[in-house]
């Protein structure tokens, strides 16, 4: 395992900083100064960004997510963490604690030495003990694997390569703009090559902290509940993957998160809408978790979704699980057996179509516009102005019509997370009632989003007011209030890939609050309709 990862590091590594290095030494050339010049500044930037960005980032967690760096661990956690330590020869990373009942965890520092571990309360409230431990025994294995040293390495390159192109395709050097305006347009290709690399790469390596995880806990299925409780959002039984907890052991594990734990938290802002409910269900259905697979397994969009996303689809990661089991004498976790019963693809190019839509329709407008323009034909402007705006607001309209349908029934989250035909594009309109157990930034005094659990799941809530300013206003002073509060919701479900309801209407607290943007979005419709129309008939 160390040997595949150490040669996909350097390989990813060597190549990334080759691409960055043959830009820089052309930007030289064209500018007739040492190409050694270029190098040093690469060499400065990658220097501070490394020494500064841990510092800034204890800042953050610190004063907007509250975290707790003082706080207590249960022994068990404590005890399992040292003996990794101990293994590894490094120190006992700096821990930080977010007071927040949405599940989260993460890693960020320099080298193993100076290592922070950042832990959501929720983590703790809605895992056994051997789910915890593989939480972090993944979160170990990033810190052991280096992977926060060689992840601010890697995204460096496509950050570099960004502020080449910026610089260069605004130059105004006559003698070699030519050159430099070529320069830029390749630095900008491979800044969009380079970033799916940094992505791929992150992926990779979750892969194998996934690995580490399964080895330092000799548990593979307890890393799988834990990704389906905190990915899918499905309850399991506490004792799955551990025939003899009993309630002396439930007892046990509540006194920990009252008595040792005190105020506990994380979070990880690129995966803010993880999802979880209390591990303290009454079923254990395979089927149940199947079903939640489908959409990541069938749906076109969730590869569309990966390809942009730090971390591998949950089932992936779930299967790749699965093939540890018997070498740690488990049945495998999952094995996805159901057959497709359609293909999806038609409805993928169909959304796809409606998605662009409205683009496509503008640009028909303009380009029509500039061809006339350029052959100076007699036309009459305001007739193409007016034709093309009304095509582009009428495919606006189709695409925002089928985004937010109409037609809401009451579904749980288990149901809702079956759905393989749902995407950011088709919603299913749907009411859901729970309670808010946090916010969809675990800890966030800025984050307007929440985390609601029904006795089936948890679903991520995006609350968004047609203003940012409204938004944050409702975060820093109303919606602490609403936390731990019931709540009936009405909206429209979506996947892209977590998946998550846009909020319509929730009733709380005897109020009904109401979210303006799909009210304000049919009115600017019209109001561009009426427009295009006394355009038209000018």
């Amino acid at each position: 395992m160390k040997k595949n990862l150490f040669s996909i590091s350097m390989i990813t590594l060597v190549s990334m900083y080759a691409l960055l290095s043959i830009i820089l030494i052309g930007i030289c050339l064209i500018a007739k100064i040492p190409v050694t010049y270029g190098i040093l500044t690469s060499i400065i930037v990658i220097i501070l960004q490394f020494l500064l960005a841990p510092f800034f980032t204890d800042l953050t967690v610190k004063w907007f997510y509250k975290a707790n760096f003082d706080a207590e661990i249960p022994l068990y956690l404590k005890e399992f963490i040292e003996s990794v330590c101990q293994k590894e020869n490094i120190k006992f990373p700096k821990l930080a604690i977010i007071d927040d009942s949405a599940p989260n965890a993460f890693t960020y520092g320099r080298f193993k030495n100076d290592a922070r571990l950042v832990i959501t309360r929720g983590i703790f409230e809605l895992l056994n003990e051997e789910e915890v431990k593989s939480v972090v025994g993944h979160e170990l294995g990033h810190i052991v694997h280096l992977d926060m040293f060689l992840m601010t390495a890697v995204e460096l390159v496509p950050l570099v390569l960004y502020y080449i192109y910026q610089g260069l395709i605004k130059s105004d050097n006559d003698n070699d703009n030519n050159y430099s305006q070529l320069i830029a347009i390749i630095a900008y290709v491979l800044y969009i090559i380079t970033q799916y690399i940094v992505l791929w790469f992150s992926r990779t390596r979750e892969y194998y902290a996934d690995e580490y995880s399964i080895k330092n806990t000799r548990n593979p299925n307890a890393l799988a509940n834990s990704l389906v409780k905190i990915g899918f959002g499905l309850i399991l039984r506490d004792n799955s993957n551990n025939p003899d907890n009993n309630e002396n052991d439930k007892k046990k594990k509540k006194k920990h998160s009252i008595n040792e734990i005190g105020a506990l938290g994380l979070f990880d802002s690129k995966t803010s809408k993880s999802l979880i409910v209390t591990s303290n269900g009454n079923f254990n259905d395979k089927m149940s978790i199947k079903n939640a697979m489908k959409w990541e397994m069938w749906n076109p969009w969730a590869f569309i979704y990966e390809l942009k996303s730090t971390h591998p689809l949950i089932s992936k990661r779930l299967l790749a699980i699965s093939n540890y089991s018997r070498e740690y004498n488990q049945e495998p976790y999952v094995v996805f057996d159901l057959k497709k019963e359609e293909s999806y693809v038609d409805d993928f190019f169909l959304e796809l179509f409606i998605k662009y839509l409205p683009i496509i329709s503008f640009l028909i407008t303009l380009v029509l516009l500039i061809c006339l323009l350029i052959r100076n034909v007699s036309f009459n402007a305001s007739l193409i102005i007016g034709i093309g705006g009304l095509i582009t607001v009428i495919s606006s309209f189709v695409a925002f019509s089928r985004s937010h349908r109409s037609g809401y029934e009451n579904r749980t989250v288990r149901d809702l997370l079956g759905e393989v035909k749902v995407s950011g594009i088709t919603s299913i309109p749907c009411i859901v009632e729970g309670r808010i157990i946090g916010k969809g930034d675990p800890g966030c005094v800025f984050s307007e989003d929440f985390v609601l659990q029904d006795n089936t799941g948890i679903i991520f809530l995006d609350y968004n007011q047609p203003l940012f300013i409204i938004n944050k206003i409702f975060a820093l002073f109303k919606s602490h209030q609403y936390i731990n509060e019931i709540v009936k919701i009405k909206g429209w479900y979506r996947r892209s890939p977590v998946p998550y309801i846009e909020i319509y209407e929730m009733e709380i607290l005897g109020k009904t609050k109401k979210v303006f943007t799909y009210n304000l979005g049919i009115i600017l419709h019209i109001l561009f309709g009426i427009v295009s129309l006394i355009i038209l008939f000018l």
